[in-house]
């Protein structure tokens, strides 16, 4: 496949760490760090996101077998539900007491804990092979020439959606452009199913809609250089909000979708999809995992399908540029730093990353793993993506922890009837003043 460098993930990461200088855990191989240590033994701590089901079962295996593979490593593992996951990390991180490895995005979130000397450089660490088959996917956790976390999963968005309701309502071609997508939510209201799932209880899930109505609103050119800039002068950034604001009046989204969890349950908006209550979702490439988890025989939903966001009316974005990001894992800066380093290649293996996406039904970030890759909805978000002229990193991620959280707000709240467009785009420059 040809790999595609994230736009504005490298310069995201650059452009805020200009004169940092890169942290790092102790030198000593045999330094345990963070990690706890009896008798020479060493106890890497483990955080990742997968609470239940085939993913939680798979870092449950990488644990125990890289354990056997390794005398005298022992990986404690900790699995945290995914919207905690965030504001649990960076409290232990401001704590101090971080967990040896843990799950990371890259962009301004990881050049916040950069800054803050949080995080190992693991640049020397990555074995050959892992750097061949991974390759420009190591941008999104690079900082100023360094690496700072090891990509598993390469995570576009787009729209889910289910082809036997797309077939009741009699929706015989997929929407291009708004025009067709209302003219979708029409036929799907009338076999009473909720035309888009959306669960808006975390905010994120909310403001996807707004970074891909500004993907196809603003230019290339003002995407590429929104990491440096901080600039959200530019129109495109208010009709996006505007466009947004217009598509929710026409009520596409499930009764209660701000109250409604991401995934989880049967009532979460992917439970939604899984269980054939709604005909799409906005959503990156492990919703296909998240789904199947949450079909009534627990197994990956037969009918899904996929398709790229729609093109918007009078938008200067390219219509086939893709957003999304690179989820992976990073190690503390107080971690035991071979031991650390040992993990992440084991985890990253042609064989354990094809694991990976057989575990997660995903797109693993070895790309040599990605011949086990059956799923048909991920097949088309893997073409689409390789066809893409650019792809920019979710907005959230790539303008750090504060100022994305301040974004998704202002997004809800537009939502909630309780802000406005003009609102959307305050929230941020406001946000960005305090920096």
């Amino acid at each position: 496949m040809r790999a595609h460098k994230l736009l504005g993930a490298t310069a995201a990461v650059a452009a805020l760490a200009l004169g940092l200088t890169a942290c790092g855990g102790s030198d000593d191989p045999d330094s345990t760090g963070g990690g706890g240590s009896s008798g020479g033994d060493v106890t890497l701590t483990f955080w990742h996101n997968s609470t239940t089901g085939p993913g939680k079962e798979y870092w449950d295996r990488m644990a125990s077998e890289f354990t056997a593979a390794n005398p005298g490593i022992k990986v404690s593992v900790q699995a945290i539900q995914n919207e905690d996951m965030d504001g649990k990390l960076q409290t232990a991180l401001n704590s101090g007491d971080a967990p040896d490895v843990f799950m990371a995005r890259g962009g301004g979130k990881l050049a916040d804990i950069v800054e803050a000397g949080q995080v190992l450089d693991i640049t020397d660490l990555i074995d050959d092979d892992v750097k061949a088959g991974v390759g420009p996917a190591f941008d999104a956790f690079s900082v100023d020439g360094k690496v700072y976390g090891m990509p598993t999963a390469i995570l576009p968005g787009g729209m889910y959606y289910s082809k036997d309701l797309f077939e009741q309502a009699g929706i015989s071609s997929l929407p291009t452009n708004f025009d067709e997508l209302g003219d979708a939510v029409s036929k799907l209201k009338g076999i009473d199913v909720a035309p888009i799932a959306l669960g808006g209880k975390a905010a994120w899930p909310a403001a996807h809609w707004y970074y891909f109505f500004a993907l196809r609103s603003c230019s290339k050119e003002v995407m590429e250089n929104l990491p440096g800039t901080k600039d959200f002068s530019d129109p495109c950034w208010l009709a996006a909000a505007n466009a947004l604001n217009d598509f929710a009046k026409t009520e596409p989204f499930n009764e209660g979708f701000l109250t409604t969890e991401a995934q989880g349950s049967a009532g979460s908006s992917a439970g939604m999809l899984a269980n054939h209550l709604a005909g799409m979702e906005l959503m990156g490439a492990w919703n296909p995992g998240v789904i199947a988890d949450l079909t009534p025989d627990k197994k990956p939903l037969a009918d899904l399908g996929w398709f790229p966001f729609p093109a918007v009316d009078g938008g200067q974005g390219d219509p086939a540029a893709m957003m999304g990001g690179v989820d992976g894992y990073s190690c503390s800066a107080k971690a035991p730093k071979e031991a650390c380093g040992k993990f992440l290649n084991f985890f990253m293996s042609k064989e354990n990353q094809e694991a990976y996406a057989e575990a997660f039904v995903t797109l693993p970030a070895n790309q040599e793993a990605q011949g086990v890759i059956t799923d048909p909805a991920l097949q088309d978000v893997l073409a689409t993506y390789n066809k893409a002229p650019y792809v920019s990193v979710w907005l959230d991620t790539l303008l750090g922890q504060n100022v994305g959280n301040a974004l998704n707000a202002g997004v809800v709240e537009m939502l909630a009837g309780s802000g406005s467009p003009e609102g959307v785009v305050k929230s941020v420059t406001d946000a960005l003043a305090k920096e």
